[in-house]
């Protein structure tokens, strides 16, 4: 009897999800990504400050699932999707036939039709971008303590954030606790007074998807750090010199994007209406409306809960979704009863601060300071890949911890100081 053939667009939480559930099942499984890597996105902002390496968030895709034999790994950019005939093609030309399409690719950030502010201000979506930020912000800490002017100097020691989200909180944070340390330590004639770190947010507060008391928490918090928390405040232009918020001129030495993000492109492929933030809709067991044998999940779909708010797009969701289409699936090849329709069970939503201080938000209660901080740590290291990268990230943030050190502080001479705009990344 011919195997089922199930094409999974996308190695991130969902498509690896649903791929380890189907490991060793009675079918040919292939994931198709354009790159060969899963990525932990939540920590990526900690490879822009220096904090971790890129190898201590990622590991290859065909590591990943390599144990099972049923599937193949392919390198490859998603070209399009003929339905009609249940084919997904690619950018190289190859044409990969499937009877169960999941689609699982995630999200790019959203520049409000000014794409070409993504060469100054990168976001936080791929190695390459985290890569570039962290160039950026070492770069300008060693041409400020170079810089003679007075006014070239305050404009490299400045670092913008805009938006005022987990991703915009997160890393306005830790630019902030990198300047200060790096500069108190490391540098003769720059002093941590003299760098600053500006967060901007179009909205009246930042992380406006938490209960308002953890927004007033985390702005006191952010600005007992010594970052300006600008809200109320619309971005008009992104330069290479700086940003223009409304009619004032902020020079930086780095400029960082985190306003908002909508689905990579997969209603395009499909020749589907894309909803809200492009995402496609599905219905209660993830099956693309309107499509026969497509499943979509995480952050490229569109999928409300009992109370008919849209689910957020969170790593959570993408993996209890993978989870629960690999064991769909996985019953429907063998006969078993079916599955209730997927229920998204929040685990909460969480921020962090910096050093010793986060929010936690579990819907009926929250938690902020110390004790969120803690748990964050213990979730982030839980939900990173294997054993191996939650010990070595374990000791890295503990040795941080003690010393105040950064172990990934390393520029290289020969990279280049920009992501490539041309393309995102993405399956």
């Amino acid at each position: 009897m011919t195997q089922k053939r199930i094409v999974i667009l996308g190695g991130g939480f969902g498509g690896l999800a649903v791929a380890a559930g189907l490991g060793d099942a009675e079918a040919q499984v292939t994931v198709i990504d354009q790159r060969n890597h899963n990525l932990f996105q939540p920590l990526l902002y900690q490879v822009a400050t220096a904090a971790l390496s890129p190898a201590d968030i990622a590991e290859p895709i065909r590591k990943t699932l390599g144990r099972f034999r049923n599937i193949r790994v392919m390198l490859a950019a998603v070209a399009g999707v003929d339905t009609a005939a249940q084919v997904v093609t690619t950018e190289s030309g190859d044409a990969v036939p499937y009877d169960t399409l999941i689609v699982a690719t995630g999200s790019v950030y959203n520049y409000f039709g000014n794409d070409h502010w993504r060469t100054h201000a990168p976001g936080l979506k791929s190695l390459s971008e985290a890569r570039v930020i962290r160039q950026r912000l070492l770069l300008a800490l060693e041409r400020a303590e170079l810089a003679k002017d007075a006014e070239a100097r305050r404009g490299l020691l400045t670092a913008v954030v805009i938006g005022g989200g987990p991703t915009g909180v997160e890393m306005a944070g830790a630019i902030a606790e990198l300047g200060r340390d790096v500069l108190a330590r490391d540098f003769r004639d720059l002093g941590p007074e003299g760098f600053h770190v500006v967060l901007v947010e179009a909205g009246d507060r930042v992380l406006s998807a938490f209960p308002e008391r953890l927004s007033d928490y985390t702005l006191k918090a952010l600005t007992a750090r010594g970052v300006h928390v600008w809200t109320g405040r619309s971005v008009k232009d992104v330069r290479p010199d700086g940003v223009l918020i409304d009619e004032e001129f902020v020079p930086a030495g780095v400029v960082v994007w985190g306003a908002g993000v909508r689905a990579s492109p997969a209603a395009d492929w499909l020749g589907v209406p894309a909803g809200k933030g492009g995402k496609i809709a599905v219905d209660g067991r993830l099956r693309v409306i309107g499509l026969e044998n497509v499943h979509a999940l995480g952050d490229v779909a569109h999928l409300e809960d009992a109370s008919g708010a849209p689910l957020p797009a969170l790593a959570q969701v993408a993996k209890q979704q993978g989870d629960w289409l690999g064991k769909h699936l996985r019953r429907e090849m063998t006969g078993g009863p079916a599955l209730p329709d997927f229920t998204f069970h929040n685990r909460g939503n969480t921020a962090v601060i910096g050093r010793n201080d986060a929010v936690f938000d579990f819907g009926r209660w929250q938690m902020r300071g110390w004790f969120a901080w803690v748990l964050w740590a213990l979730v982030h290291v839980w939900l990173l890949v294997n054993f191996e990268k939650r010990i070595l990230v374990s000791i890295q943030w503990v040795w941080r911890y003690l010393t105040r050190q950064s172990g990934a502080r390393i520029i290289d001479e020969r990279a280049p100081e920009r992501a490539d705009a041309s393309r995102p990344d993405m399956p």
